[in-house]
């Protein structure tokens, strides 16, 4: 066996470790072993490539493998739960930028070597264009979560998108009938760096869960496109499935907010509430209790569900969470979990939180599920959840109407745990607070949620 022949099997081997992977990701109680499937699919692919040192000897590619380690191990160890949807549209950008990167530079050395191909040429303009929207619109959507910076959108942004998209085909097909032109691509790739900005900055908090699913599906696309420039099998493999569950993923967090893409990326936010005065807006009808009280409802309570929010991994409940749940089903007492596809601040957020703290996998109910269970529930917690359990989303007419939602409200008994009556990334207010068989309890999350165990236990 030669040298690419090796290189030919360890790429395919470590193409079938990514769809394996992948498929395991489907699933809680095989995303562990779906997670390690994947990194061992890199690992392979990494150290097959490794065996091939024509473009720069090893130990700068031993450099490179070094720092990247390092960088990993510190983001993967320092980084709070909290941040890591900021984290992901991080890793989505790098990817975006690391494949512009490459792919021009094998682009560069084709044309120097005379290679003038078709193929080669349009896969190198898909992957500056691609990478380059990927990379500054990711580098957005860090700051929107992040809270540094909110983007800016200039007057007739649509107009303002439509032409850059324009003259991103004009420097692309200039690019195609002259390869031996390096300006070209460097002209495109500003352009569309340009269009990442625009287009992602005008999109609302609400909206980030769909934007960073999308982005996704954008580096995996890029990197399959960089896989065409580099003739690269596996690389082509590899953001192909990528791309392709992030479009699904994407698919599947439009329909959760009853919204179309298109209307996200290039529609209006729902507008804000004026909520300039919270008591004006609730009208005094909000009832405030205690967690001596919250206690009393739970002693006695068959069925108790918890719907996390983003509010939760703020406060960093997930643990406290946990004993609470512990210590119902101790007394006799049921409790699930209702998860939204869209709670918190990216696609899956809460199951992950959740799975940190240790919570059996088979308490984590989907919204379809959850919602049958709440006629007969005695009481539900939402906690720093706000958007996906508002009751406005079932009205006609409404900045969410249409958006399926966890029907908490149906329960005997509501318990919302937030610091105050704020509304949630769609700046919406929420009737839920004063319906009348809800009741606030206002304060931190983990230590109201401690405090409420603790009188469970008096008890």
């Amino acid at each position: 066996m030669n040298s690419e022949d090796f290189i030919q099997l360890g790429y395919l081997v470590a193409g079938a470790l990514f769809i394996l992977g992948l498929k395991g990701l489907g699933k809680p109680r095989t995303a562990v072993r779906g997670n390690q499937l994947g990194a061992a699919a890199m690992f392979v692919a990494v150290l097959v490539t490794l065996t091939d040192n024509q473009i720069v000897s090893y130990w700068q590619l031993g450099l490179g493998v070094a720092i990247g380690a390092a960088i990993g191990i510190v983001l993967a160890t320092r980084v709070q739960m909290t941040s890591m949807p900021q984290l992901v549209a991080l890793f989505n950008g790098f990817g975006g930028l690391a494949s512009v990167l490459v792919g021009a530079a094998s682009f560069f050395e084709a044309v120097g070597r005379g290679v003038d191909d078709a193929q080669l040429n349009v896969a190198a303009v898909f992957t500056a264009f691609i990478g380059a929207v990927t990379f500054t619109g990711s580098i957005i959507a860090f700051t929107k979560l992040q809270e540094v910076w909110g983007g800016v959108v200039p007057r007739g942004v649509r107009l303002v998108n439509l032409v850059l998209v324009l003259v991103s085909i004009v420097f692309g097909a200039l690019m195609i009938a002259n390869p031996d032109e390096r300006l070209w691509l460097w002209l495109l790739v500003a352009t569309a760096g340009v269009l990442g900005v625009t287009v992602t900055s005008p999109i609302g908090g609400a909206d980030m869960p769909v934007v960073i699913a999308l982005l996704n599906s954008f580096s995996g696309l890029a990197a399959a496109a960089a896989g065409f420039v580099l003739d690269n099998s596996l690389l082509i493999t590899a953001g192909a499935l990528v791309g392709a569950s992030g479009l699904i993923l994407t698919s599947i967090m439009t329909t959760a907010m009853n919204r179309s893409l298109f209307s996200v990326l290039f529609g209006e936010a729902p507008k804000a509430a004026n909520i300039d005065d919270e008591d004006d807006i609730y009208s005094g009808n909000v009832r405030s209790t205690s967690a001596d009280e919250v206690a009393m409802m739970l002693d006695t309570a068959s069925r108790v569900v918890i719907v996390p929010g983003y509010g939760l991994a703020v406060a960093q409940a997930q643990h406290g969470v946990r004993d609470l749940a512990k210590r119902l089903e101790s007394n006799g007492t049921e409790v699930v979990f209702g998860i939204h596809p869209v709670a918190g601040r990216m696609p899956g957020h809460m199951n992950v939180l959740l799975a940190e703290a240790e919570i059996p996998y088979e308490s984590l109910l989907e919204m379809d599920q959850v919602n049958k269970m709440f006629e007969q529930t005695d009481v539900a917690i939402v906690l720093g959840a706000n958007d996906v359990v508002n009751p406005a989303a079932r009205e006609p007419e409404g900045p969410i109407a249409g958006m399926p939602i966890i029907d908490v409200d149906r329960a005997r008994t509501v318990v919302v745990i937030k610091r105050s009556l704020s509304p949630g990334f769609a700046g919406i207010a929420n009737p839920l607070f004063i319906a009348d068989n809800a009741v606030m309890l206002f304060g931190d999350g983990k230590a109201a949620v401690d405090e409420i165990t603790r009188s469970l236990s008096d008890m």
